[in-house]
């Protein structure tokens, strides 16, 4: 059972307001702790998939309040352990309404972690031309073991994953950061690469360069499930399962591909390099879109969901729409 302490100051002494806000929310435990200046300090133990109920509540009820902060707190135990015994689990299942909540982390503390991952810093920065350095020498070497090392690295996937929770949410500064940060690394990776490939020369034949100069309806497929995977595993928390979708849907092998084979002169190998990262993107934040959507990832007021529902429309027409482009022209060229 994944937990969650939820603590805010509330400027006041505390009444049973806040008793009756969350009466109907599924709180463990609710303390109030009276402070010697006359504020309360409100502690409220609750499952992770509860908290974003009673995070709205309180954030709708205070945040007009001066120096209003909510802090939330992952739990790694407690003592005595909390175990719902049967017969509650029974009656909580029966007296549970139709629409089920989704078993996730807050849209608060999802937000927070992507913001994060898609912010562009030196470090971001340092460990794009870092994880580029090693997926060329692993290229170069035609090591797999080097490659998957580049792989696991995988600094791109913040941004993009951040650009489908913006368009999810209706976002724009999310949306601009992620997009910035994105591009950023793209343009910075594929200079490098340009200039490494037309000083070195570049054997097209190595295995790891010339699996990554084509693309098929498997890699579309793999792509989109490895996005999936990625979104849910964001949403629920657990960031070890993210080292294996890093490798799945892995940006930067093809990415430097290209940029290798383009700056050796190789033109066409490198646009059929440029063909699979297209793919990785567009499959990538197609299924993380989907996959929010799937979990309930929207805003908390009327007026921004009626504008994330309209971002998120066009951004699914447009992937998708890139993506039967892509898949038509994967044909075609099998065919010919």
């Amino acid at each position: 059972m994944t937990l969650r302490l939820i603590e805010m100051i509330v400027p006041e002494p505390a009444d049973g307001e806040l008793q009756e806000l969350l009466t109907e929310q599924a709180v463990m435990e609710l303390n109030l702790i009276g402070l010697l200046n006359g504020e309360t300090l409100v502690r409220i133990l609750l499952e992770a998939d509860k908290s974003e109920a009673v995070l709205d509540i309180l954030e709708k009820q205070y945040s007009d309040k001066e120096d209003y902060r909510i802090v939330v707190l992952a739990v790694e135990a407690t003592l005595p352990r909390i175990e719902i015994p049967e017969a509650d689990e029974k009656s909580a299942k029966e007296d549970q309404p139709e629409e089920k909540p989704p078993e996730r982390i807050s849209r608060h503390e999802l937000y927070d972690d992507i913001s994060e991952a898609a912010r562009f810093s030196k470090v971001y920065f340092a460990m794009v031309l870092l994880s580029a350095i090693v997926a060329t020498i692993g290229l170069e070497h035609n090591s797999v073991t080097i490659v998957i090392g580049a792989m696991v690295i995988a600094p791109l996937l913040g941004p993009n994953v951040a650009l489908a929770l913006a368009t999810t949410l209706g976002d724009l500064p999310l949306a601009k950061q992620a997009g910035l940060s994105a591009i950023a690394g793209i343009a910075a990776v594929t200079l490098m690469t340009l200039i490494i490939g037309a000083l070195l020369h570049v054997d097209p034949t190595l295995s790891q360069l010339a699996s990554r100069t084509q693309v098929g309806i498997s890699d579309v497929v793999l792509a989109l499930a490895a996005g999936c995977a990625g979104a849910l595993a964001f949403t629920t928390g657990v960031s070890a399962i993210l080292v294996g979708v890093m490798v799945a849907v892995a940006l930067l092998p093809p990415m430097v591909t290209f940029g290798l084979l383009l700056g050796g002169g190789q033109i066409d190998l490198a646009m059929g390099a440029l063909s699979l990262l297209l793919a990785n993107l567009i499959c990538l934040n197609l299924a993380a879109v989907l996959t929010f959507m799937a979990q309930g990832i929207r805003p908390a007021t009327w007026w921004e969901k009626d504008r994330a529902k309209k971002a998120t429309r066009i951004a699914i027409g447009l992937w998708v729409t890139l993506l039967v482009v892509l898949v038509g022209l994967i044909l075609l060229l099998r065919k010919s």
